[in-house]
């Protein structure tokens, strides 16, 4: 298990079946860099075009279309000390008849003290002149090439991952993929110093970023939607529009994970999701919409891989 350390050269405005930049083993750690969503490096420059440009993509040995591949977060550090932000709401988030009261959306600066772990607007309103808020890092836009030979641009989410931005997707969590390609071709990018539920305004607090990220490759393990799983929780990931079907997607995923590694037939699931489960709302911005189903590992005792998920 070997750790890389990768320094970009090119990046990608989709996500596709693109030459991969650097082939890993499954179990290795790679060290690498990504742009903002503008296109923009650790010194501010320009160096691709805006629209979540994508760091890779990273060829895993023994990937193989069927199996699934598990990405770690490891560390999500943003290299330079602001980011930006959108200035209003997104009109698909209020009523309609609020739309024409919508100021014009403009692109404003938040200054990020990368010692003391907090953002804060560059030039706040008298309101806000003290409003301090805590870095939570998270990766917007991440995920495997799609089947087909398709080119999925990084505005939008599907299966493969993608421009899902939830929050949830940070230090100490890991993604699992569908793989439809050899390799799964593993691409990433879009990092957030912070972001609210929805991504509402178009935007988290976009800036470049130094990632370090651990891949595993599980072999003849098949899923359908990206999944996840924290200290806490497992989570699966439904991306469509309208909402309602992103929810069903994600709901069925969970059911299906449920049933094939935790015991629960589709009456023993539905029980359990219907009191407990958590529903955490991704991206309401982009083309594809994000949720989120979330379950407590507290209430769950794997079956079939071996590991006990009760917590005490």
């Amino acid at each position: 298990m070997a750790t890389h350390h990768f320094e970009p050269t090119c990046y990608h405005n989709v996500i596709g079946s693109q030459e991969p930049v650097l082939r890993v083993a499954d179990g290795d750690s790679v060290v690498t860099t990504t742009l903002d969503a503008g296109g923009s490096d650790g010194r501010g420059e320009r160096l691709a075009l805006a629209g979540n440009p994508m760091t890779g993509p990273f060829y895993v040995e023994g990937a193989e279309p069927g199996d699934t591949l598990a990405v770690t977060i490891d560390r999500l550090t943003p290299n330079r000390d602001t980011g930006f932000t959108r200035s209003v709401v997104a009109s698909n988030v209020v009523d309609p008849e609020f739309v024409h009261d919508l100021p014009p959306s403009e692109r404003v600066i938040w200054a990020i003290d990368r010692v003391a772990g907090t953002v804060a607007l560059a030039e706040p309103p008298e309101p806000l002149r003290d409003l301090v808020l805590p870095i939570a890092p998270m990766i917007g836009c991440f995920g495997v090439a799609p089947p087909g030979g398709q080119a999925i641009s990084t505005a939008t989410s599907g299966e493969h991952g993608g421009n899902m931005d939830y929050r949830g997707f940070g230090p100490g969590v890991t993604a699992f993929f569908p793989v439809f390609v050899p390799g799964a071709l593993f691409h990433l990018g879009d990092g957030h110093a912070l972001q609210g539920d929805g991504e509402i305004v178009g935007t988290g607090v976009e800036t470049s970023f130094e990632m370090q990220f651990t891949v595993r490759v599980q072999k003849g393990r098949s899923i359908r939607w990206p999944r996840g799983e924290n200290a806490q929780d497992i989570f699966t990931v439904g991306n469509a529009r309208p909402l309602d079907q992103a929810v069903q997607h994600a709901t069925t995923e969970m059911l299906r994970w449920l049933a094939e590694e935790y015991g629960l037939d589709t009456t023993a699931a539905s029980h359990l999701l219907g009191q407990a489960v958590r529903y955490d709302l991704g991206n309401v911005f982009d083309p594809a919409y994000t949720m989120v189903c979330r379950v407590a590992k507290r209430w769950l005792v794997s079956s079939s891989r071996g590991t006990d998920h009760t917590l005490c």
